[in-house]
C-alpha cells in the first residue's frame, strides 16, 4: 500500500479508536492477520468457553482456526454435521461464554457500531450474555456515521451475504438492497451500540487490511 494513503487510513483508525474509548470500549489497531491472532489471545484465557457470530473476517485472519486448537471450549457453530437444533443450542449457550467473537457491518468515526442481523443471535450476544467480545473488523468498514452505515449494509454487507449464503432475495441478483419482504430475507434486527454502560467489555481490534463484507 502506498505509504501517504496508509498514513491516511490509520489517521482515521485513530479517531475511530479515540472515539470509542469515549464510548467504554477499548480499540485496537493491528496491521496484519498474524497481529489479529496475537492479539485475540491476549483477551482469551486457555479454558475458556468461547463462541462466535457469524462472521467472513474471522476465517479471513485465523481466528477460527486459533478457537479450534484445542486450547479453548469452542463453541463451534460451524462444526461439520450439525443439525439445525444444535445450532440453536449453541446459540443460547452463547450466552454464558467467557468471550465471544465476532466482527461488525459497520464502525463509525464516532465510535458507534452498526449491526443488521438475520436472526439476532450475533446482536444479542454482543448486547448482552458474555462478560467479554472481542470484534475483529477491517478498515474498510470505517464510515463516516450512522447514515453511512445504514447506505454500506444497503449497497455492501446485505448483498454480498446474501449471495454467500444463495439466498433467494431480490438484492442476491441485483447486488444492491431493495428492503424486500421476502421470506429469505437476511436484514431483519438492526442494532445500533453506541456506548457501553461496562467500560472495556467490549473490544475492538481493527485491522490495517480490507476484510470481510
Amino acid at each position: 500500500m502506498d505509504k501517504n494513503l496508509e498514513w491516511v487510513i490509520e489517521k482515521r483508525i485513530e479517531r475511530t479508536i479515540k472515539n470509542l474509548e469515549k464510548n467504554n470500549m477499548e480499540g485496537y489497531y493491528v496491521k496484519d492477520e498474524k497481529e489479529v491472532v496475537e492479539k485475540v489471545k491476549e483477551f482469551i484465557n486457555e479454558g475458556d468457553t468461547v463462541a462466535v457470530g457469524g462472521s467472513m473476517t474471522l476465517f479471513e485472519t485465523g481466528v477460527i482456526d486459533l478457537l479450534r486448537d484445542g486450547k479453548y471450549n469452542f463453541l463451534d457453530r460451524y462444526k461439520q454435521g450439525l443439525t439445525q437444533d444444535d445450532i440453536k443450542e449453541i446459540y443460547r449457550k452463547s450466552f454464558f461464554a467467557d468471550a465471544y467473537c465476532a466482527s461488525s457491518n459497520a464502525i463509525t468515526e464516532n465510535g458507534e457500531l452498526y449491526n443488521v442481523d438475520g436472526t439476532g443471535n450475533r446482536v444479542a450476544a454482543m448486547i448482552y450474555g458474555p462478560e467479554n467480545v472481542i470484534l475483529v473488523i477491517g478498515y474498510n468498514k470505517i464510515v463516516k456515521d450512522i447514515e453511512d452505515a445504514i447506505r454500506r449494509n444497503r449497497e455492501i454487507a446485505a448483498p454480498a451475504n446474501a449471495k454467500r449464503l444463495d439466498r433467494k432475495t431480490p438484492c442476491k441478483d441485483l447486488g444492491y438492497c431493495v428492503d424486500c419482504n421476502s421470506e429469505a430475507r437476511i436484514c431483519n434486527e438492526y442494532v445500533i451500540i453506541r456506548k457501553q454502560a461496562i467500560k472495556g467489555r467490549i473490544k475492538i481490534i481493527i485491522v490495517g487490511k480490507e476484510l470481510g463484507y
